[in-house]
């Protein structure tokens, strides 16, 4: 192991079941923030596709086909995605709700059993795994 000790993280009195605990809600919470980066994908594949079929209506336009061109302007080009929103609205209920209250417990939770330290799983697991004396396997940067 490493003799440098910046990766003991662990508070006293926190145990291993604890630890493993909050490991489990942190990975709940990084498959949250995943959800989050997929739900900002979706909201730009949503407005990518409107302004492209609003490219194909002009072009449409431009071809003669007017009859189709007034359709997809009528019935798809500003189109909610879900009853009421569009898809900026879902991410902003999104991060109003569900994201935000994921994090202020998982915050709760650290602060109260961990006071507040992070990733404490993660730092023992590297501590474990680092071959000392290997330079890539430093636990920390030197600067």
């Amino acid at each position: 192991m490493d003799t440098d000790h910046t990766l003991d993280r662990r508070p006293d009195g926190v145990d291993d079941a604890t630890v493993r605990a909050l490991g489990t809600l942190g990975e709940a919470v990084e498959a949250v923030e995943r959800a989050r980066g997929h739900l900002y994908s979706f909201h730009q594949l949503c407005g990518t596709a409107d302004l492209k079929i609003g490219e194909a209506v002009e072009q449409l336009r431009e071809a003669g086909h007017d009859e189709v061109a007034d359709e997809l302007e009528r019935e798809i080009i500003g189109r909610n995605v879900l009853e009421g929103r569009w898809s900026f609205q879902i991410v902003e209920e999104y991060d109003d709700g569900y994201w935000s209250a994921v994090r202020a417990a998982h915050r709760g939770a650290m602060d109260h059993l961990a006071g507040g330290v992070r990733h404490i799983h993660e730092a023992e697991m590297k501590a474990r795994r680092i071959t000392s004396g290997h330079p890539d396997h430093r636990s920390t940067p030197q600067h």
